[in-house]
């Protein structure tokens, strides 16, 4: 990889289809918009190739583009992508840096012959560990990653898996976590709990969110109020386990930040995360913050220090949540404060500039 200087102008190439071709788009996650949005703010130049498999977007049910420049995103579609001459259907690449995310981002900047940092994400980790990738994927990842000049991992927890799996990256590979707009971050809360703790939480009603255990675990217990805020298959199934509990359905994103900052507690004990920017969220608004153990937010929040980590089981959530309600009021004081301290860290602008200079620490 040339060598490339922070303190200059770039032109930087991320390749990855986790990124939203229109403005308008909200079925695709923003964490890699925000990176970019970043980095056009420190002045550099940035361009988008988004390779579409093209089946994947009617399975995923994501919004289909045809192949052309929308901004400064190149949507290509491929019926069969990574496995022939991708360079066939793109512009003229001319770049200092080239990011690549995703199994088809890496695979895809794989073929282009030119060095690149590969970011790993959950689905990354998937294609390395599950049956149904070993015939074709793995394999063809695995060489991606053994050519990639750095690796970049999406969070602390990912990092350790691929270590694990892959020792000898160690010297390559950092982490590159995501931030928040930093207007959404909230002055240190000084008041402490009423008679009832007001629990919330968000999510796609997915089965690995594991609201139904989080439900089961206050279920039957005084002095707690728990709010869901989401929607999805398996509703009707959820607000049968107890009657007690609010649900809000989808709300837009200004009113999870207001329900956010009305709420003490916020709890997802997901598993699977590449990250878990709703975390990151409830931190900024205030709320005391329980996320899963050896999941993507474990790194960020550690336990009993500015927030809370728990197994995915009814236990050990009711357990902790009991622990939590039983604070005093100094224990409560340095748990928001230090929340508060570690949010600020975390904002987009810093997180951008963060991932280039681990980069450039490397070079």
């Amino acid at each position: 990889m040339q060598d490339i200087c922070y303190n200059h102008f770039m032109r930087i190439l991320l390749i990855t289809d986790l990124y939203p071709v229109s403005e308008k788009e909200r079925t695709t996650p923003r964490t890699l918009y925000d990176f970019v949005k970043g980095w056009e703010a420190a002045g550099h130049e940035v361009s988008v190739i988004k390779p579409n498999f093209i089946l994947n977007s009617f399975i995923r049910k994501k919004p289909f583009y045809k192949t052309g420049q929308y901004g400064n995103v190149f949507n290509v579609n491929y019926f069969t992508p990574f496995m022939f001459n991708v360079e066939n259907k793109l512009p003229e690449i001319t770049t200092d840096l080239i990011i690549a995310h995703m199994p088809s981002g890496i695979l895809f900047a794989d073929k282009l012959d030119i060095p690149f940092v590969a970011g790993i994400h959950n689905s990354d980790i998937e294609v390395l560990t599950k049956p149904q990738y070993s015939f074709y994927f793995r394999a063809r990842l695995e060489q991606a990653l053994f050519r990639a000049p750095l690796i970049a991992c999406r969070s602390f927890v990912l990092r350790d898996k691929l270590l694990r799996m892959y020792p000898q990256f160690r010297d390559k590979t950092f982490v590159a976590p995501s931030g928040i707009d930093a207007r959404l971050i909230k002055p240190v809360r000084e008041k402490n709990f009423g008679k009832t703790l007001k629990v919330l939480t968000c999510a796609n009603f997915k089965k690995r969110k594991n609201i139904d255990k989080l439900i089961y675990a206050l279920k039957g217990l005084e002095g707690f109020e728990l709010t869901v805020i989401g929607d999805g298959d398996g509703r009707r199934e959820l607000q049968k386990i107890d009657s007690s509990v609010k649900f809000t359905g989808a709300l837009p994103h200004d009113e999870v930040m207001d329900k956010m900052s009305e709420a003490d507690v916020f709890v997802l004990p997901s598993v699977g995360e590449t990250f878990g920017m709703v975390y990151l969220e409830a931190m900024a608004a205030g709320c005391i913050t329980v996320g899963t153990k050896a999941d993507g937010i474990d790194g960020i929040i550690k336990d009993g220090e500015n927030g809370f980590l728990v197994y995915p089981t009814v236990e050990d959530i009711r357990q902790t949540l009991l622990s939590i309600k039983n604070l005093n009021s100094d224990e409560l004081k340095s748990l928001r404060c230090n929340t508060f301290n570690t949010i600020n860290r975390y904002t987009s602008e810093a997180c951008a500039e963060d991932y280039l200079d681990q980069i450039f620490k490397f070079l």
